[in-house]
């Protein structure tokens, strides 16, 4: 069985394109109707995020961590105690391609780590847009690392120690671990997944904090 594992935190507006994307993506016909399952994790949600993941049927798991890493980390133990052989994970603000799941499986590696493409930055100046596309290389071999585009083994993932119970970068802490015991890794720039580049964020220093950042120039590092 492959495993999707989705963190939300008060995702009402995004979170039913996303749900939609993944459905698509688990009937893909190179996946050969091998069973995946979804798993919305629905983290101190008060909004309407837990009624949209029921109205699709998928898997849903109520939590109050607050902690992204946690979230991610009790999600992918319940869907290996389920006897998952390989763990997807992407953002519930994101909507991934149709050939997402079948490209991870078909490299078969211990790791892919995906792009992410931004098509609405109707929240950001032009300029936010220039410094970002100056600096993101969406090629073959970059070194990007995000949770919503990420994949891995369920062995690579054990081995590993897992998601640590971190705030944010809890992806780059899993590739570094994954990196350390030697794993195959892809860094493929096929099947980028979109995702949000709002300004109200749900993690902190995450991925629209950095876009939040590149506002003000002398953040830059």
């Amino acid at each position: 069985m492959i495993g999707i594992i989705v963190p939300a935190h008060n995702e009402e507006d995004f979170l039913d394109d996303c749900i939609k994307s993944l459905v698509a993506a688990a009937s893909h016909q190179e996946l050969g109707g091998e069973a995946v399952e979804i798993l919305i994790m629905l983290d101190d949600c008060s909004d309407d995020s837990l009624h949209i993941a029921q109205s699709h049927g998928v898997g849903t798991h109520v939590c109050n961590h607050r902690n992204v890493g946690m979230t991610r980390a009790v999600g992918a133990q319940l869907l290996l105690e389920r006897g998952a052989r390989w763990l997807a994970f992407t953002d519930a603000d994101s909507v991934v391609p149709y050939a997402w799941l079948a490209e991870q499986i078909t490299h078969q590696v211990d790791a892919v780590c995906g792009i992410v493409e931004v098509t609405d930055w109707s929240e950001h100046s032009e300029q936010v847009r220039m410094r970002y596309d100056a600096v993101y290389r969406p090629v073959d071999d970059h070194r990007h690392i995000h949770g919503a585009n990420l994949g891995v083994s369920a062995a690579a993932y054990l081995r590993a120690g897992g998601f640590r119970a971190l705030p944010a970068h809890e992806d780059v802490h899993l590739v570094r671990d994954l990196q350390r015991i030697g794993a195959n890794i892809v860094w493929t720039a096929r099947n980028g997944v979109i995702t949000s580049a709002r300004k109200n964020c749900r993690c902190r220093e995450g991925f629209g904090d950095y876009l939040n950042s590149l506002a003000t120039p002398s953040l830059l590092s």
